[in-house]
């Protein structure tokens, strides 16, 4: 091979991992947002228009109490953590529970050295404290009456999040602009409208004993 030759390949070599690097640094700060980040998860093993049986009556009742379709709750558990069938329910940036909140969004922004990203180190007593969360603001919920509201306990997980969106304007329809205060990016809204408007057409209910189910805390 020519030495001119070989400089060009190996020129187009670099470009290449640098564009690959670019992406993967812009699609990780792209996820730090108010109340949630993508995950890093495949959907391969649910077809598109499918939902663990398992979890419909959290959805509905969690819909109802709030007002916004439960088939957009579907929607965010899935983009969020396929259906909590992650090897993990902790994400890079900080991102826990079910449905990926941030620590600070789930108990507050007024809680104290809460900023940046929203990942502040909170104890686990305080983050799951409603009287905690009510003082400073959270939109954590004690769903299951256990007088914790626990990011990884999926009925509080799953109230939390509807408890975030109705808030910012699904009880209202505006479904784009409540998606978009849980994970401010275009990409990621369109994904959840996708998936609510499959269900919303026709859903297929799954049981996840065919799945694997990631562990609580894990």
């Amino acid at each position: 091979m020519r030495p001119q030759a070989k400089r060009y390949r190996y020129v187009y070599l670099i470009t290449a991992v640098t564009a690959l690097l670019t992406a993967a640094i812009v699609f990780i700060a792209s996820s730090v947002q108010d109340g949630s980040t993508p995950t890093y998860n495949s959907p391969e093993d649910f077809a598109e228009n499918e939902v663990p049986e398992e979890y419909i009556s959290v959805y509905k009742q969690a819909g109802e109490d709030y007002d916004i379709p439960w088939t957009l709750l579907a929607a965010v558990h899935r983009v969020e953590t396929v259906f909590s069938t992650m090897e993990t329910l902790e994400s890079p940036v900080g991102a826990v529970g079910h449905m990926q909140f941030m620590p600070c969004t789930f108990v507050g922004w007024d809680y104290p050295g809460c900023g940046g990203n929203g990942n502040t180190d909170i104890g686990e007593q305080e983050l799951t404290d409603p009287e905690t969360i009510n003082e400073y603001g959270g939109y954590g919920i004690d769903a299951d009456g256990d007088g914790r509201a626990d990011p990884y306990a999926l009925e509080d997980a799953v109230y939390s999040a509807a408890n975030f969106l109705a808030s910012h304007g699904a009880a209202g329809g505006e479904l784009r602009r409540a998606l978009y205060q849980y994970n401010q990016a275009d990409w990621y809204v369109d994904d959840i409208l996708n998936y609510h408007n499959t269900y919303d057409e026709e859903v297929e209910l799954v049981s996840l004993e065919e799945n694997h189910l990631a562990e609580e805390g894990g």
